[in-house]
């Protein structure tokens, strides 16, 4: 959706204000419905910057009338507003307005060039240069130099640290003259007049050729401040770029069937329930579907977690997001992208790192209160030396240094961070963090239940019997191989790469869910379940615990590959610790029972 940036919106009285916002409308479109009394509507408000934002913005949403709830993602700056009514939205956006931020329905981030980053960056690089300058001037002074040459000094960081403080800190001043203009302080109200003052009292002793100028605590205090919202910047960058990887698995274009057979190409965007979508073999399936026409095998890793593949033919279910393998089907949308599996976990992961848990509740309301009581405290300590001392501008020195010496950023944004990199770094490992209390709560737990597929094993096949294979057999399994895109057709092809068969293949079909088949003169080759390619399956070979693939030719059997999935590094050691903590280990799997019950025998699990 094109959003303007000023649209007019109608107030409680009737009359239009220009809004540099979203229209009712546009934001009626945009919402989705929960239940058939609440709807859902995101906004990306991208001038969130701190904990202060937060709870200003959750506590004049949540006042609104039909605003059911309201909560503030600081990772993608993103508000999710619950609301109920069945005409015009309440007016979150011009609530917002009205708090000094800039509202839009679509995410502006990721969208090229990190800008945001570049400019902290470059103020980071002034601050840093200045800093560095301004340090050199002030030993010289430190150790002892003449009244003249004490001036001078003065004078030369007056001339590095002014544009370097105007440049720098606009990332601090417009936040805080922004805040300020709508009646309300943020963290950066306080860094903004310490600098400020402390400029402006450095800038007096320069004049009046006193002892002490403090130029270098300035553009100092800036330098590592900027470090911090620098360093903040890029981890939740990072754990945005976790979340929207996900809705990258999927292409943006989609190939729809229409009703007399032609293929047309549309965005996903506009792909509704009843819509027939195309996918090949080997692409992503884009949305929520029943299968309408083929056969293929799915590999549903994203959905399960095991490794091997699921059979998909006529009338089965699949996901978002999931890869189609071995062959083209058509598929019938149940549901809209919004609405998909994928747009689920995407929301799972927003999710939580928007969480309150008990120890991020306590820093918001730390920070909350933060600026007042900063503020409060320089003047008690200004109004106090006065009456002990009587002297300004010491005074002026001790109310400035209780602005200074504070670091108001870290307060309110530790532990969001914390639970923000925490959920990124699982999510990278396979692990879904749905709410961010989970990992408080972690230290109240006396059970561990574990996956076996991907997560004690590392949900690749690798073949186990590759030194009692026959090099013949393996070179034409392997040539076979080279034509699918089944995990285990690619552990045979990368094994037997550079093998070159004994005779001369044709061309090799694939039958979805069985396995590949080729005729070489009067000779048919398959390479698959025994159940297919065999005339007579072996006893033994009926009730097999393990996964194997058989290679025969015209029904007889030529070899058995037997694959295995091999534990990930460090999990017989990981095993052993938790139960040392005295921790009860159990194993679910959906898995054979053979393979299932001989993991849990090699790492001592007894449920």
């Amino acid at each position: 959706m094109s959003i303007n940036p000023a649209t007019l919106a109608n107030t409680n009285d009737g009359a239009a204000m220009l809004l540099p916002g979203p229209s009712q409308n546009e934001i009626l479109h945009a919402s989705r419905f929960l239940t058939d009394r609440l709807r859902q509507t995101d906004l990306s408000v991208p001038s969130i910057r701190c904990g202060g934002c937060i709870q200003k913005i959750e506590r004049a949403l949540n006042a609104l009338e039909d605003v059911e709830s309201a909560r503030v993602n600081l990772t993608s700056k993103r508000v999710c507003v619950v609301w109920a009514g069945d005409g015009a939205p309440p007016p979150f956006v011009k609530a917002l307005i009205d708090l000094g931020h800039t509202v839009h329905l679509e995410s502006l981030e990721g969208s090229g060039p990190d800008r945001a980053l570049s400019e902290l960056v470059r103020a980071l690089a002034v601050a840093g240069f200045a800093t560095g300058n301004i340090m050199l001037l002030s030993v010289s002074i430190w150790s002892g130099a003449d009244s003249a040459a004490r001036n001078l000094f003065h004078a030369v960081s007056a001339l590095i640290a002014l544009p370097a403080v105007a440049y720098s800190g606009r990332v601090f001043f417009s936040s805080a003259v922004g805040a300020l203009r709508h009646g309300h302080t943020n963290m950066d109200v306080p860094i903004s007049i310490g600098v400020l003052l402390t400029c402006i009292m450095s800038l007096f002793e320069t004049f009046e050729g006193g002892q002490h100028a403090y130029f270098e605590a300035s553009v100092m205090l800036l330098f590592f401040l900027l470090i911090g919202r620098t360093l903040e910047h890029m981890m939740r960058e990072k754990a945005r770029r976790a979340v929207s990887g996900l809705a990258k698995l999927v292409p943006r274009v989609v190939q729809v069937v229409r009703g007399d057979g032609f293929i047309e190409t549309h965005s996903i965007s506009d792909v509704a329930p009843g819509m027939t979508v195309f996918v090949a073999a080997g692409e992503r399936i884009p949305i929520d579907g029943r299968v309408a026409a083929g056969t293929s095998t799915v590999d549903q890793a994203l959905v399960t977690g095991e490794s091997s593949p699921r059979t998909a033919m006529v009338g089965s279910l699949v996901q978002a997001g999931t890869l189609n393998l071995t062959g083209p089907l058509n598929i019938e949308a149940t549901a809209t992208e919004r609405d998909s599996f994928l747009s689920q976990m995407v929301r799972l992961m927003e999710a939580a790192e928007a969480g309150r848990p008990v120890y991020r509740r306590i820093a918001d309301k730390a920070a909350r209160l933060y600026a007042p009581v900063v503020h409060g405290a320089a003047f008690a300590s200004f109004v106090g030396w006065m009456i002990v001392v009587g002297d300004f501008r010491q005074s002026a020195v001790v109310a400035v240094a209780v602005l200074i010496i504070t670091c108001p950023c870290a307060l309110g944004l530790a532990v969001p961070m914390v639970q923000v990199v925490a959920a990124r770094r699982l999510f990278e490992r396979g692990i879904m963090l749905k709410d961010g209390a989970a990992l408080e709560r972690l230290t109240e737990i006396d059970t561990v239940v574990f996956d076996k597929t991907g997560t004690l094993t590392m949900g690749t096949p690798v073949l186990r019997n590759i030194g009692a294979s026959t090099p013949a057999h393996l070179a034409i399994a392997a040539a076979m191989a080279s034509h699918s895109h089944h995990p285990i057709s690619k552990e045979l092809a990368t094994i037997g790469y550079g093998l070159d068969p004994s005779e001369a293949l044709g061309e090799v079909v694939e039958h979805p869910g069985l396995g590949l088949e080729v005729t070489v003169g009067p000779d048919t080759f398959r390479l698959g379940r025994a159940v297919w390619a065999l005339d007579k399956v072996p006893a033994p070979m009926e009730n097999a615990d393990q996964t194997e693939c058989v290679l025969s030719k015209n029904g007889a059997l030529l070899e058995v590959f037997r694959f295995h999935d091999p534990l990930r590094p460090g999990v017989g050691e990981a095993i052993s610790a938790l139960k040392e903590r005295g921790l009860t280990i159990h194993l679910l799997s959906g898995d054979r029972l053979g393979p299932v019950r001989q993991l849990a025998s090699d790492l001592n699990i007894d449920a």
